[in-house]
């Protein structure tokens, strides 16, 4: 996220933590990390105006971590940031007169590669009649995580970057959640981002209906179980057939397509030219199974070469 310093003028002489308080309030989420308010302090102490005014304050070229450090204890004080509980010290922080619907608001404005998947993206879309107590993420793995934080640290900084790393500034790193308020957090590693859609009006990004859909063939056990997965899929897989079989078809592997093309064809009758070329991934001999956490059994679908262990 790049946090653009508008160019209006509001007073003489603005000093910084009156600059930063403004920053912040026009943040549309309602929390704020450190790496996010590091980089704010940063382009501040960059331009060393705001909004057209100057900061006599700002004596130095580029803010240090001691500046930051004491900037937050000051927004502190002030009642405009407050520590956002059950997170580490010093890592995430409430923004005052900013409230949140949903538990995944701060979830995907603290995890900027993050998004709501599987049971909670059923749930978004209007695809399960359960109502999950945990909040259901989906978050690239560690190494390909950290890249795209480098990358986003790029964007965000420019090139002043080097600056802002050399004077210690907080580095945007992946921040554990377990919790949010009473809701558990489910984070589920995945390869790539995978596809999903921002919510608009909102700082949420969800899985797309598609997605939603794949996931349930790859991660039944998070997605209700297995039963209620071929219950979605009986209820509402006509309605969204074509955006079932495309993301099978650009994303599923073999096996997904596999029981994907089983579901949609054997049991609820669907046709659509894409499911009849999945059949050239069909493994003869092999031992797959329709439920991958279950035992297989003898019984199968002799078309998609599948063990029916439901």
């Amino acid at each position: 996220m790049l946090y653009v310093l508008r160019t209006y003028s509001i007073g003489n002489n603005m000093k910084l933590i009156k600059a930063l308080s403004l920053s912040i309030a026009e943040l549309e989420q309602p929390i704020i990390t450190f790496y996010q308010l590091g980089v704010i302090i940063h382009q501040i102490y960059q331009a060393k105006t705001f909004r057209g005014e100057s900061i006599p304050s700002i004596k130095k070229d580029s803010a240090d971590y001691s500046a930051l450090t004491n900037a937050l204890g000051n927004l502190v004080d002030d009642g405009i940031l407050d520590p956002f509980k059950g997170f580490p010290s010093k890592s995430v922080f409430s923004i005052l007169g900013k409230t949140y619907e949903s538990p995944a608001e701060v979830a995907c404005a603290i995890d900027p590669f993050c998004y709501v998947s599987h049971l909670s993206a059923m749930d978004h879309h209007g695809l399960t009649n359960r109502m999950p107590s945990t909040l259901f993420l989906s978050s690239p793995g560690r190494d390909m995580w950290r890249r795209y934080a480098d990358e986003k640290m790029h964007k965000d900084l420019g090139e002043s970057i080097l600056v802002y790393r050399m004077n210690g500034l907080p580095e945007l790193h992946k921040i554990r959640m377990d919790k949010i308020g009473r809701i558990i957090v489910h984070k589920h590693s995945s390869l790539h981002l995978g596809a999903y859609k921002n919510v608009r009006g909102r700082n949420i990004r969800v899985a797309s209906i598609g997605r939603a859909f794949l996931d349930m063939l790859r991660n039944p056990d998070l997605c209700g179980g297995i039963r209620h997965v071929l219950d979605v899929y009986e209820e509402h897989a006509e309605v969204y057939l074509k955006l079932i079989v495309d993301e099978v078809t650009r994303h599923g592997r073999p096996i997904d397509k596999v029981r994907a093309g089983y579901i949609l064809d054997e049991q609820l009758g669907l046709s659509h030219p894409l499911i009849s070329e999945w059949l050239s991934v069909v493994q003869r001999g092999g031992s797959r199974k329709l439920d991958a956490s279950a035992e297989y059994v003898p019984e199968f679908s002799e078309k998609w070469c599948l063990s029916i262990n439901v």
